[in-house]
């Protein structure tokens, strides 16, 4: 059975997730935070773990997209937050360096989320 236009772009944005989170988070987990408090590595791995958990998920949704429902809008709403928290953490703190970089992770962290959640609910 073939997938919607719709089912096909949410599947996409869940595979986009899935490589970003089973990515960043495995690369985060080895890495920690260097050159930082104990406390803030500990909190950055475990927080890299739950990121990687999200990449399998994602994936996971994304091949089981044609029973999905709730769960997508819950994982479009989660990684919208995080790039709210994102842009929090630019307008106090500033925007690191290299800023293109910066801002390559904050933009389809806005703008997936809503996509995905819109081709979900045009199914």
């Amino acid at each position: 059975m073939d997938l919607t236009t719709s089912q096909l772009i949410v599947r996409l944005c869940l595979i986009a997730f899935c490589a970003i989170g089973i990515f960043g988070g495995s690369v985060q987990m080895i890495l920690g935070q260097p050159q930082t408090t104990a406390r803030l590595d500990n909190v950055h791995r475990f927080m890299a773990g739950v990121y990687l958990a999200m990449g399998v998920i994602c994936g996971w949704a994304a091949v089981t997209v044609r029973e999905q429902g709730t769960l997508v809008y819950l994982i479009a709403g989660g990684v919208f937050v995080a790039g709210c928290g994102r842009l929090l953490s630019m307008s106090k703190v500033g925007l690191p360096e290299p800023r293109g970089v910066w801002i390559g992770y904050l933009v389809p962290e806005l703008v997936l989320p809503v996509v995905m959640a819109g081709a979900h609910a045009w199914r």
